[in-house]
Protein backbone atom coordinates (compact mmCIF):
# COMPACT_ATOMS: atom_id res chain seq x y z
CA UNK A 1 0.00 0.00 0.00
CA UNK A 2 1.45 3.46 -0.78
CA UNK A 3 0.94 7.02 0.78
CA UNK A 4 -2.33 8.53 0.88
CA UNK A 5 -3.77 12.24 0.46
CA UNK A 6 -4.43 13.37 3.83
CA UNK A 7 -4.53 17.13 3.59
CA UNK A 8 -5.49 19.31 0.72
CA UNK A 9 -4.47 22.89 0.72
CA UNK A 10 -6.96 25.18 -1.53
CA UNK A 11 -6.79 29.14 -2.71
CA UNK A 12 -10.04 30.08 -3.72
CA UNK A 13 -11.97 27.34 -5.60
CA UNK A 14 -8.79 25.76 -6.41
CA UNK A 15 -6.68 23.01 -4.86
CA UNK A 16 -3.08 24.27 -5.19
CA UNK A 17 -1.37 21.46 -2.69
CA UNK A 18 -1.79 18.12 -1.20
CA UNK A 19 -0.13 16.71 1.38
CA UNK A 20 0.59 12.94 1.41
CA UNK A 21 1.13 10.42 4.42
CA UNK A 22 0.43 7.46 6.41
CA UNK A 23 -1.62 7.38 10.02
CA UNK A 24 -2.29 4.80 12.34
CA UNK A 25 -4.55 3.68 15.26
CA UNK A 26 -3.74 0.78 16.95
CA UNK A 27 -5.26 -0.32 20.57
CA UNK A 28 -4.10 -1.34 23.65
CA UNK A 29 -2.69 -4.72 22.75
CA UNK A 30 -0.92 -2.93 19.72
CA UNK A 31 -3.09 -4.44 17.02
CA UNK A 32 -4.17 -1.97 13.72
CA UNK A 33 -7.83 -0.23 14.46
CA UNK A 34 -7.63 2.07 11.36
CA UNK A 35 -5.13 2.78 8.74
CA UNK A 36 -4.42 5.04 5.99
CA UNK A 37 -1.99 5.18 3.98
CA UNK A 38 1.37 2.28 4.30
CA UNK A 39 1.07 0.53 7.89
CA UNK A 40 4.28 -1.33 7.20
CA UNK A 41 6.44 2.10 5.96
CA UNK A 42 9.45 2.67 7.86
CA UNK A 43 9.92 5.45 9.33
CA UNK A 44 12.50 7.08 12.31
CA UNK A 45 10.28 8.90 15.01
CA UNK A 46 12.30 11.25 16.08
CA UNK A 47 11.38 13.78 18.78
CA UNK A 48 7.73 11.84 19.09
CA UNK A 49 9.55 8.44 20.73
CA UNK A 50 10.71 10.99 23.76
CA UNK A 51 8.67 9.25 26.17
CA UNK A 52 10.03 5.90 24.66
CA UNK A 53 13.13 7.02 25.74
CA UNK A 54 12.28 7.96 28.88
CA UNK A 55 11.34 4.70 29.76
CA UNK A 56 14.53 3.94 31.14
CA UNK A 57 14.99 6.38 33.67
CA UNK A 58 11.87 5.58 35.27
CA UNK A 59 12.20 1.98 35.43
CA UNK A 60 15.71 2.13 36.69
CA UNK A 61 14.86 3.65 39.63
CA UNK A 62 17.23 6.47 38.50
CA UNK A 63 14.43 8.95 38.17
CA UNK A 64 12.16 7.75 41.05
CA UNK A 65 12.11 10.88 42.72
CA UNK A 66 12.00 13.65 39.78
CA UNK A 67 8.86 15.80 39.79
CA UNK A 68 6.00 15.33 37.45
CA UNK A 69 7.44 18.50 35.99
CA UNK A 70 10.56 16.56 35.51
CA UNK A 71 8.85 13.30 34.19
CA UNK A 72 7.41 15.83 31.36
CA UNK A 73 10.46 17.50 30.73
CA UNK A 74 12.10 14.10 29.81
CA UNK A 75 9.82 13.73 26.67
CA UNK A 76 9.97 17.55 26.10
CA UNK A 77 10.94 19.32 22.41
CA UNK A 78 10.39 22.73 24.40
CA UNK A 79 11.41 26.28 23.47
CA UNK A 80 14.27 27.43 25.02
CA UNK A 81 11.88 29.61 27.66
CA UNK A 82 13.13 30.62 31.35
CA UNK A 83 10.68 27.69 32.46
CA UNK A 84 12.47 25.10 30.51
CA UNK A 85 16.15 26.61 30.70
CA UNK A 86 15.78 26.91 34.57
CA UNK A 87 14.26 23.41 34.98
CA UNK A 88 17.50 22.34 33.03
CA UNK A 89 20.29 23.72 34.83
CA UNK A 90 18.44 22.84 38.16
CA UNK A 91 18.41 19.34 37.35
CA UNK A 92 22.36 19.38 35.98
CA UNK A 93 22.90 21.05 39.03
CA UNK A 94 21.14 18.69 41.22
CA UNK A 95 23.19 15.44 39.19
CA UNK A 96 26.69 17.95 40.24
CA UNK A 97 27.30 18.55 36.32
CA UNK A 98 27.00 21.54 34.13
CA UNK A 99 25.87 22.67 30.94
CA UNK A 100 29.33 21.59 29.14
CA UNK A 101 28.04 17.60 30.09
CA UNK A 102 25.55 17.90 27.47
CA UNK A 103 25.70 16.40 24.59
CA UNK A 104 22.52 17.79 22.57
CA UNK A 105 24.41 21.05 21.09
CA UNK A 106 23.88 24.77 21.77
CA UNK A 107 20.49 25.72 20.05
CA UNK A 108 18.96 29.06 19.70
CA UNK A 109 15.85 29.20 21.57
CA UNK A 110 12.76 27.41 19.19
CA UNK A 111 10.24 30.31 20.70
CA UNK A 112 10.86 33.85 18.30
CA UNK A 113 10.18 35.88 21.71
CA UNK A 114 12.78 34.11 23.84
CA UNK A 115 15.55 34.28 20.95
CA UNK A 116 14.92 37.89 20.43
CA UNK A 117 14.83 38.78 24.17
CA UNK A 118 18.23 36.46 24.65
CA UNK A 119 19.84 39.10 21.85
CA UNK A 120 18.71 41.82 23.38
CA UNK A 121 20.41 41.15 26.70
CA UNK A 122 23.88 39.77 24.42
CA UNK A 123 22.79 36.59 25.96
CA UNK A 124 24.64 33.27 23.66
CA UNK A 125 22.40 30.10 23.40
CA UNK A 126 23.86 27.57 25.66
CA UNK A 127 22.80 23.67 25.09
CA UNK A 128 20.38 23.82 28.32
CA UNK A 129 18.12 25.99 25.53
CA UNK A 130 18.29 23.16 22.83
CA UNK A 131 14.85 21.65 22.56
CA UNK A 132 16.07 18.22 23.74
CA UNK A 133 18.16 19.07 26.64
CA UNK A 134 15.35 17.68 29.11
CA UNK A 135 15.71 14.22 27.47
CA UNK A 136 19.02 14.90 27.92
CA UNK A 137 19.39 15.53 31.69
CA UNK A 138 17.79 12.43 32.06
CA UNK A 139 20.12 10.34 29.93
CA UNK A 140 22.72 12.11 31.97
CA UNK A 141 20.86 10.99 34.81
CA UNK A 142 20.43 7.47 34.05
CA UNK A 143 24.14 7.25 32.67
CA UNK A 144 25.43 8.44 36.50
CA UNK A 145 22.76 6.11 38.07
CA UNK A 146 24.43 2.82 35.81
CA UNK A 147 28.07 3.79 36.46
CA UNK A 148 28.56 4.54 32.54
CA UNK A 149 30.73 7.09 30.70
CA UNK A 150 29.76 10.53 29.67
CA UNK A 151 29.49 10.08 26.08
CA UNK A 152 25.73 8.93 26.55
CA UNK A 153 24.62 9.35 23.07
CA UNK A 154 26.83 7.19 21.92
CA UNK A 155 24.78 3.61 20.37
CA UNK A 156 26.41 1.44 22.18
CA UNK A 157 26.38 3.35 25.51
CA UNK A 158 24.52 1.15 28.25
CA UNK A 159 22.11 4.17 28.16
CA UNK A 160 20.98 3.90 24.08
CA UNK A 161 21.10 -0.15 24.91
CA UNK A 162 18.76 0.26 27.39
CA UNK A 163 16.45 2.92 25.24
CA UNK A 164 16.86 0.15 22.49
CA UNK A 165 15.37 -2.57 24.48
CA UNK A 166 12.64 -0.50 25.44
CA UNK A 167 11.75 0.27 22.18
CA UNK A 168 11.78 -2.90 20.64
CA UNK A 169 9.33 -4.13 23.60
CA UNK A 170 7.23 -1.20 23.06
CA UNK A 171 6.94 -1.40 19.73
CA UNK A 172 6.55 -4.77 18.95
CA UNK A 173 9.39 -5.59 16.47
CA UNK A 174 13.41 -5.63 16.09
CA UNK A 175 14.45 -2.33 14.92
CA UNK A 176 15.77 -2.18 11.34
CA UNK A 177 18.38 0.06 12.68
CA UNK A 178 18.86 3.83 13.58
CA UNK A 179 19.83 7.35 12.66
CA UNK A 180 21.74 10.67 14.31
CA UNK A 181 19.13 13.18 15.81
CA UNK A 182 19.32 16.51 15.49
CA UNK A 183 20.60 16.36 19.45
CA UNK A 184 22.90 13.58 18.09
CA UNK A 185 21.25 10.42 20.12
CA UNK A 186 20.41 7.67 18.39
CA UNK A 187 16.84 7.56 16.59
CA UNK A 188 15.58 3.87 16.25
CA UNK A 189 13.42 3.16 12.94
CA UNK A 190 10.15 1.19 13.34
CA UNK A 191 7.16 1.57 10.91
CA UNK A 192 4.33 3.26 11.42
CA UNK A 193 1.83 -0.07 13.19
CA UNK A 194 5.31 0.09 15.45
CA UNK A 195 4.90 3.31 16.55
CA UNK A 196 0.93 3.31 16.69
CA UNK A 197 1.35 -0.08 18.80
CA UNK A 198 3.91 1.50 21.16
CA UNK A 199 1.36 4.10 22.01
CA UNK A 200 -1.50 1.70 22.73
CA UNK A 201 0.64 0.04 25.00
CA UNK A 202 1.60 3.32 26.51
CA UNK A 203 -2.60 3.84 26.80
CA UNK A 204 -2.95 1.06 28.14
CA UNK A 205 -0.18 0.74 30.89
CA UNK A 206 -1.22 0.45 34.48
CA UNK A 207 -0.02 1.83 37.49
CA UNK A 208 0.24 -1.38 39.39
CA UNK A 209 1.86 -2.97 36.28
CA UNK A 210 5.53 -4.40 36.39
CA UNK A 211 8.47 -1.74 36.36
CA UNK A 212 8.00 -1.01 32.43
CA UNK A 213 4.38 -0.62 32.49
CA UNK A 214 4.32 2.00 35.54
CA UNK A 215 6.88 3.93 33.89
CA UNK A 216 4.75 4.20 30.81
CA UNK A 217 2.12 4.94 32.97
CA UNK A 218 3.49 7.72 34.84
CA UNK A 219 4.84 9.24 31.60
CA UNK A 220 1.97 9.74 29.75
CA UNK A 221 0.34 11.12 32.94
CA UNK A 222 3.17 13.41 33.57
CA UNK A 223 2.85 14.73 30.32
CA UNK A 224 -0.46 15.23 29.96
CA UNK A 225 -0.42 16.64 33.17
CA UNK A 226 1.99 19.34 32.42
CA UNK A 227 1.78 20.53 28.48
CA UNK A 228 3.84 23.36 29.23
CA UNK A 229 7.06 21.40 29.79
CA UNK A 230 6.60 18.94 26.47
CA UNK A 231 6.43 22.06 24.00
CA UNK A 232 5.29 25.70 25.16
CA UNK A 233 3.50 28.82 24.92
CA UNK A 234 1.53 28.74 21.57
CA UNK A 235 2.68 25.65 20.38
CA UNK A 236 0.13 22.67 19.65
CA UNK A 237 1.16 20.02 21.85
CA UNK A 238 0.64 22.29 24.35
CA UNK A 239 -2.65 23.39 23.00
CA UNK A 240 -4.00 20.02 22.51
CA UNK A 241 -3.16 19.00 25.41
CA UNK A 242 -5.05 21.85 27.13
CA UNK A 243 -8.44 21.55 25.03
CA UNK A 244 -8.72 18.11 25.85
CA UNK A 245 -8.62 18.66 29.67
CA UNK A 246 -4.40 17.01 29.75
CA UNK A 247 -6.49 13.57 29.68
CA UNK A 248 -4.57 12.67 26.42
CA UNK A 249 -0.37 12.69 25.64
CA UNK A 250 0.22 13.93 22.49
CA UNK A 251 3.63 14.44 20.90
CA UNK A 252 5.48 16.17 17.73
CA UNK A 253 8.73 14.91 16.05
CA UNK A 254 10.60 16.60 13.14
CA UNK A 255 10.03 15.48 9.67
CA UNK A 256 6.16 15.73 10.37
CA UNK A 257 5.80 13.06 12.95
CA UNK A 258 2.98 12.86 15.57
CA UNK A 259 2.20 10.67 18.10
CA UNK A 260 -1.03 10.36 20.71
CA UNK A 261 -1.92 8.74 23.77
CA UNK A 262 -5.59 8.24 24.85
CA UNK A 263 -5.62 6.31 28.02
CA UNK A 264 -9.71 6.43 27.95
CA UNK A 265 -9.78 4.37 24.96
CA UNK A 266 -6.33 2.31 25.29
CA UNK A 267 -6.01 3.55 21.69
CA UNK A 268 -2.54 5.12 19.94
CA UNK A 269 -1.84 7.33 17.01
CA UNK A 270 0.99 7.30 14.54
CA UNK A 271 1.21 10.28 12.33
CA UNK A 272 3.53 11.00 8.70
CA UNK A 273 3.63 13.46 6.40
CA UNK A 274 6.29 12.56 3.58
CA UNK A 275 7.06 16.08 2.73
CA UNK A 276 7.83 16.77 6.37
CA UNK A 277 4.99 19.63 6.70
CA UNK A 278 4.51 20.08 10.46
CA UNK A 279 1.29 22.41 9.64
CA UNK A 280 -0.18 18.59 8.01
CA UNK A 281 0.76 16.85 10.66
CA UNK A 282 -0.54 18.75 13.35
CA UNK A 283 -3.77 19.17 11.08
CA UNK A 284 -4.09 15.26 10.64
CA UNK A 285 -3.33 14.31 14.45
CA UNK A 286 -5.87 17.13 15.24
CA UNK A 287 -8.76 15.33 13.00
CA UNK A 288 -7.72 11.71 14.36
CA UNK A 289 -8.73 12.84 17.69
CA UNK A 290 -11.43 14.32 16.67
CA UNK A 291 -12.30 11.20 14.85
CA UNK A 292 -11.50 9.16 18.25
CA UNK A 293 -14.14 11.65 20.31
CA UNK A 294 -11.56 13.30 22.79
CA UNK A 295 -11.44 16.59 21.06
CA UNK A 296 -14.52 18.55 19.93
CA UNK A 297 -14.52 19.59 15.99
CA UNK A 298 -15.42 23.13 17.47
CA UNK A 299 -13.29 23.70 20.08
CA UNK A 300 -11.15 26.55 18.86
CA UNK A 301 -7.71 24.70 19.10
CA UNK A 302 -9.53 21.58 16.70
CA UNK A 303 -10.91 24.03 14.21
CA UNK A 304 -7.42 26.60 14.11
CA UNK A 305 -4.82 23.26 13.30
CA UNK A 306 -7.71 20.51 11.62
CA UNK A 307 -9.02 23.62 9.15
CA UNK A 308 -6.14 26.20 9.52
CA UNK A 309 -7.29 29.53 7.10
CA UNK A 310 -4.36 31.14 5.05
CA UNK A 311 -4.38 34.90 4.70
CA UNK A 312 -2.37 36.90 2.82
CA UNK A 313 -0.28 40.18 4.12
CA UNK A 314 -3.42 42.70 4.41
CA UNK A 315 -5.11 39.76 6.68
CA UNK A 316 -7.67 38.97 3.81
CA UNK A 317 -8.49 34.74 3.91
CA UNK A 318 -7.14 33.38 0.45
CA UNK A 319 -7.80 30.01 0.92
CA UNK A 320 -7.43 27.21 3.64
CA UNK A 321 -5.46 23.40 4.30
CA UNK A 322 -8.14 20.81 5.27
CA UNK A 323 -7.77 17.06 6.44
CA UNK A 324 -9.72 14.88 4.09
CA UNK A 325 -12.55 13.70 4.17
CA UNK A 326 -11.78 10.20 4.67
CA UNK A 327 -9.94 11.17 8.27
CA UNK A 328 -13.21 12.78 9.36
CA UNK A 329 -15.51 10.48 8.47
Amino acid sequence: MKAQKLVEVHRGPFEEGEHWGHAVICDGAGDVVEAWGDPDAVILPRSSSKMIQAIPLLESGAGANLTTQQWAFACASHDGAPLHRDMARLWLKDLGLGDDDLRCGAQVPMSRKVADDMIRAGETPCQVHNNCSGKHCGFLMLSQHLGAGPEYVEPDHPVQRAVLDAHEHVTGMTSPGYGIDGCSAPNFATTMTGLAAAMGRFAAARADGDGRERAMHTLTRAMAAHPEYVAGEGRACTELMRAMNHKVAVKTGAEAVYIAIVPELQRGIAVKILDGGTRASEAVITALLVRLGVLQADHPVARRYMESPIRNWRGIETGGLRTVAALRA
